[in-house]
């Protein structure tokens, strides 16, 4: 619903809505629409290209390089959920796929045998490596090259805004690089 929609259109979205409800204009509309489609289509077009090319779903590639960039390519289960923006049982399945592939182990964590830890392998490591050129061509192809350097960086104040208000915790509004 926005602003400046007709009347008969407006009766019938707003029937049984309180009064004091601030419909979108139609600039916010559009960045809504605009933004609601880049969601729905951003991640399917990034799994697409690592399964063609590598054999792996985005999940999947998330949980490998997570590993490759933590230290002694160590984590928690619990830490590495939360930085592939998984649940637990979903980390779980896929973890295990990862294991009989020879990319990762599990091992208890020896500071406290309640937590389990999930480490990279070598061979997880060269499959990071072998995978990451072809996943960042294809973030560049359709994210950042069609931008201009002030736009990359308006998309990153702009999605650390929204981010904010979503989840003030998230772990990449700490991470600044």
């Amino acid at each position: 619903m926005t602003e400046g929609s007709t009347q008969a259109s407006t009766d019938t979205a707003t029937a049984g809505c309180p009064e004091e409800a601030r419909w979108l204009t139609a600039d916010e509309h559009e960045a809504w629409m605009m933004l609601g489609g880049l969601i729905f289509n951003l991640e399917p077009a990034l799994d697409a290209q690592l399964r063609r090319d590598a054999g792996l779903s985005l999940f999947e590639y998330g949980v490998l390089a997570g590993l490759s960039e933590a230290p002694d390519r160590t984590l928690r289960m619990s830490v590495l959920a939360a930085i592939a923006d998984g649940s637990l049982s979903r980390l779980s399945q896929v973890v295990s796929r990862l294991e009989k592939r020879g990319w990762l182990r599990r091992t208890p964590d020896p500071s406290d045998g309640r937590y389990t830890l999930a480490i990279l392998t070598d061979s997880g490591w060269d499959k990071v490596v072998a995978t990451a050129p072809g996943h960042v061509a294809e973030v560049r192809r359709i994210v950042f090259d069609p931008l201009t350097k002030a736009q990359v960086q308006q998309t990153a104040a702009i999605a650390r805004r929204i981010l904010q208000a979503i989840a003030p915790d998230h772990d990449c509004l700490n991470d600044r690089r």
